[in-house]
Formats: structure tokens, C-alpha cells, sequence
């Protein structure tokens, strides 16, 4: 049995090398493996003794040799192939170790041209790797050093690899490689400015199985972007209580991706993908507050998202209610000694940002929708606005306290469900509607989850009000600023309105839609 191995990540190679050498596998390696292997005292035969020339052109060309490819892709079970290897005095490779050169990990950490990232593709080991899994019936296509420890299983209890391994194997060497290429296209194409490519290749790496899907009769599992560097859900690690759900996963991004969204102290309280409440405060405590206010009732078995590390006061207050899981980007000792006492509530840790110079690309910043065969794909809703940009369409002004919340209920209201409507005061949400397929309903759920709270609250809308009903129930309720983005033909009329009822309004010109 011969064994051909060319590691990029050498992780746990000169173990395995070692046990297929005990198991009389004769091993041939690429100079570099060969080199990290001969450090550790494993004599491995050079490649060139296969192919009969040196590598050329600084190494990239050293495998692409029929000697090679005819040993790999030969059919065992075709006599008429093996002839002809023995003719040719070929001998059949029966193992290919292979895993490429790291592409996808290093492009994101700067902005590398195209010329130095030509250098770093891997034509030969993905190659190598395709030509072993084309050949799952006599070769065994080994990608990831994950893979060792049951070959080697395999190959001591029965001596050989049993067909269902292969044909595994195989499969994981074909997505290795298919994944690789996209990764290639995706960093080409943001070089290039092409957002939506004529085919657009997604790479994403399991990061776990589910219990079940979003609801118990599905299956589900966790993957990552791996072009998206800023961490989020998908990196978070598990502190206590049990892996997350499907549904919690959901619920956990929307609020962690709220919460960070505020660059001062912030707390989300979020239960089926819509905030319940949102507010931010110097103080983390006095922000958990504010944000329970707006929906004490809706806030039982919700998630809690922040975006500083959890201190033990608002850990405290926390543990004096009911949630399914807190997610934030540290917890301090005292605040996990309080938790603790709560073991069915399900703490996770999004690790920082990489380091400054580590870049999205792919399709990090493309946001998809699924169809019935196909994908919806997008640009990423962003924010994209400041004070300055506001067109003040109403008599009277929005006061300087207004206008800190109109710019804190414009950013609460894109991460709402369509229809939005969000009320807001002292920076903290005290009515949210949502999900309604009228906005003069969305406007008479959030005035009535605020109650009284609702007078001297301003109000953002996330389209314009086609009608203007809307807006004078919000000033019969004691609203006394909007912020909405115009366009409706009836703009008139709802400026109209806000000025009778002495309101300030003001127009962004943007929509923020979620569906």
C-alpha cells in the first residue's frame, strides 16, 4: 500500500505518517512534508522518485506528472487500467494526504493584491485531492487531519478502509475543494467591486449539530461564514446551560446584533427575532431597567442581549426574572457567580473582533432571503445616517432631547419587523409594534404597550404612513416627534397633521424594511 502526503497544516501529521509506516504503508511526500517529516525521524521518499523530474517554477509545478495521476485515478477494478500501469511501470497510490495551502484565512487579514494572491493558491494539493476523491473505490482522499484517527481505526482492525469511509471521505474532499475555489472567487470578486457574481458560491464550515430545527420533527446544525471576520453568534461559546436552539440561536442574533449597534451601554430584551425592548444608559443596570419597562409581559422567556461586559448589579436583575439565554461580549466573575444559581439559563461569549486589518469579504456583507429554488440576495441594511441628514418637514423643530431620540428610535426600528413602529423616551424603547400588515395597527400595538409611557415619547416609523391616521393617533397619545422616511404621495397630508397637533417631523429619505 503506498501513501502519497501533502500537508499544508501539519497538524498531527508525523503521528499519522508514523502508524502508516507501522502498518507497512511506504510513504512518498512533496519536499515540505518531507522536510517536517525527516525532523521527527520518519524517512519518507521524495516525490521525484515517482515522477523521474524536480519540482519547477519555485515548486509549484511537482505533482502534475501522469506517473502521479494515472497511480491515483486508476480503477482497481478494471483490469485493462491496471495493465497499463505495469506497462508504464506505475505503481497505484492508494492514500492521498492532502490539505491546501490556507487561502480563505489569510486573505481577509489585509487587503493583499492579486498578484500576491496568485502566489498563495494551491493548484497542485486541490488537484491532488479532486483526482483522490474522483477514485473513492480504490483510493482513500484524506483533507483534514480530523480524518486520521478513524482511517487509522480502520485500517488496524480490518486493514484496509471500508467502502462507506471512502465514499465519505471522498465527499468531504470534493466540498474542501469546491470550498476553496469559492473562496478564491469571493476574494476576486471584491477586488473586482462584483457583489452578485453570475454564480454566487457560499462557503460555510459546521460548527454544531442542533437538538432539532425550528421545531421538533426537523433536524438543524450551525454553519459559519467563513469570509465574515467581525464575531458574532456563530462564534459564541457556551458558559453554561445547554446548547442553544434553533429558535434561540435566532432570538440570540437579533439581539446581540441590536445591542452592538449602540455605541453606549446597551440592553435587548428579544423574543421571536423582534426586540421586545431596547434602551441604553451609562450604566448597563439602569439600560436592563428601561429596556424590561417596555414589555414586562412579553420579556418572560425572552433573550438578553449587551453589548459591555455583564456586572454583577445587572446580573443580579436578571436572575430575578425568567429568560432563556443572556449573550454578551464578557461576563465578570461576579455576574457569573450570580447566574450560576440559574442553571437552565444558557450564557454565551461572542469573542472579540479579530485584530484591526482583518476584512470581510465573499459574501459577509450580502444579507439572502430563501425561495421556493432559490435565494433572494441583497447588500446589508446599514444605518446610514446622521443628524445632519435630516430634513425637518414640519413648522416647528425637533428640540435637541428629541432629536437624541428620534436618531435612537431610527436605529431601534430597522432591526423591527415590518410594519415597524417604535416609540422611545430618555433612550429607551416604551412601545414596539411589529409584523402587522397594517402600520395604523403597528402604531396602536406600541401605543398600547406604552400606556401612559407614550406621552412625551417620539415615534420612528421604518416606510412612510400611506395615510396619515397614524400620525394623529400618536399625537392624541401625547407623541410629540416623528421620524419616518417620506415619499408617500400623501406626505402632504401627514405634515399637515404634525403641525396641528404642534409635532416635529422629519424625514430620513430611507427605508428601512425587515421581513
Amino acid at each position: 500500500m503506498r501513501a502519497l502526503l501533502s500537508v499544508a497544516t501539519r497538524d498531527g501529521i508525523t503521528a499519522f505518517a508514523r502508524s502508516l509506516q507501522s502498518l507497512d504503508v511506504e510513504l512518498f511526500a512533496t519536499d515540505g512534508t518531507r522536510e517536517h517529516l525527516a525532523q521527527d525521524g520518519i524517512e519518507a521518499r521524495p516525490v521525484a522518485e515517482l515522477t523521474g523530474v524536480e519540482p519547477m517554477l519555485g515548486g509549484s509545478v511537482k505533482t502534475f506528472h501522469h506517473a502521479i495521476y494515472a497511480g491515483i485515478l486508476a480503477r482497481r477494478d478494471q483490469p485493462e487500467q491496471l495493465e497499463e500501469l505495469k506497462r508504464e511501470g506505475i505503481e497505484p497510490i492508494d492514500i492521498v494526504v492532502v490539505n491546501v495551502q490556507p487561502f480563505g484565512a489569510e486573505i481577509g487579514r489585509a487587503l493583499v493584491g492579486v498578484d500576491k494572491a496568485i502566489e498563495m493558491i494551491d493548484v497542485g494539493g486541490a488537484a491532488l485531492l479532486g483526482a483522490a476523491a474522483r477514485n473513492p473505490a480504490g483510493v482513500v482522499a484524506v483533507s483534514s487531519p480530523d480524518q486520521y484517527p478513524q482511517i487509522l481505526a480502520e485500517l488496524r482492525e480490518r486493514g484496509s478502509v471500508s467502502p462507506e469511509l471512502r465514499a465519505r471521505l471522498a465527499a468531504e474532499a470534493f466540498g474542501t475543494v469546491a470550498a476553496y475555489h469559492a473562496e478564491i472567487a469571493a476574494y476576486l470578486n471584491q477586488l473586482t467591486g462584483t457583489n452578485y457574481p453570475k454564480r454566487l458560491a457560499m462557503v460555510l464550515e459546521k460548527v454544531s449539530d442542533l437538538r432539532y430545527g425550528e421545531n421538533p420533527h426537523q433536524t438543524g446544525a450551525l454553519y459559519r461564514e467563513t469570509t465574515h471576520r467581525s464575531t458574532g453568534v456563530a462564534d459564541a461559546t457556551s458558559l453554561q446551560g445547554a446548547t442553544p436552539s434553533f429558535n434561540n440561536l435566532l432570538d440570540l442574533d437579533i439581539a446581540y446584533k441590536i445591542a452592538r449597534d449602540y455605541a453606549t451601554p446597551t440592553v435587548v430584551i428579544a423574543k421571536h427575532t423582534d426586540p421586545v425592548g431596547i434602551a441604553s444608559s451609562d450604566e448597563l443596570v439602569e439600560a436592563y431597567r428601561h429596556a424590561l419597562e417596555t414589555d414586562p409581559v412579553a420579556s418572560f422567556g425572552a433573550i438578553v442581549g449587551v453589548n459591555r461586559v455583564l456586572d454583577g448589579a445587572t446580573a443580579r436583575e436578571i436572575a430575578a426574572n425568567s429568560y432563556e439565554a443572556v449573550i454578551a461580549p464578557g461576563f465578570d466573575d461576579s455576574a457569573i457567580g450570580i447566574l450560576r444559581h440559574k442553571p437552565g439559563l444558557e450564557l454565551l461569549l461572542v469573542p472579540p473582533d479579530p485584530i484591526e486589518g482583518m476584512r470581510d469579504y465573499g459574501i459577509a456583507q450580502l444579507d439572502f432571503k430563501r425561495i421556493g429554488g432559490g435565494l433572494l440576495v441583497e447588500t446589508i441594511d446599514a444605518l446610514g445616517l446622521d443628524g445632519n441628514q435630516l430634513q425637518v418637514v414640519t413648522k416647528r423643530r425637533p428640540t435637541l432631547e428629541e432629536l437624541t431620540d428620534l436618531l435612537f428610535a431610527w436605529r431601534a426600528v430597522r432591526h423591527v419587523r415590518s410594519n415597524a413602529i417604535v416609540l422611545a423616551k430618555n433612550a429607551a424603547t416604551v412601545g414596539i409594534g411589529s409584523g402587522q400588515a397594517s402600520r395604523q395597527v403597528s402604531v396602536e400595538i406600541a401605543l398600547r404597550r406604552a400606556g401612559d409611557r407614550a406621552r412625551l415619547s417620539v415615534m420612528a416609523s421604518d416606510a412612510y404612513f400611506p395615510f396619515p391616521d397614524g400620525i394623529q393617533m400618536a399625537a392624541q397619545a401625547g407623541v410629540t416627534a416623528i421620524i419616518q422616511p417620506g415619499g408617500s404621495i400623501r406626505d402632504e397630508m401627514a405634515i399637515e397633521v404634525a403641525d396641528r397637533h404642534h409635532l416635529a417631523m422629519v424625514f430620513t429619505g430611507r427605508r428601512h424594511f425587515r421581513h
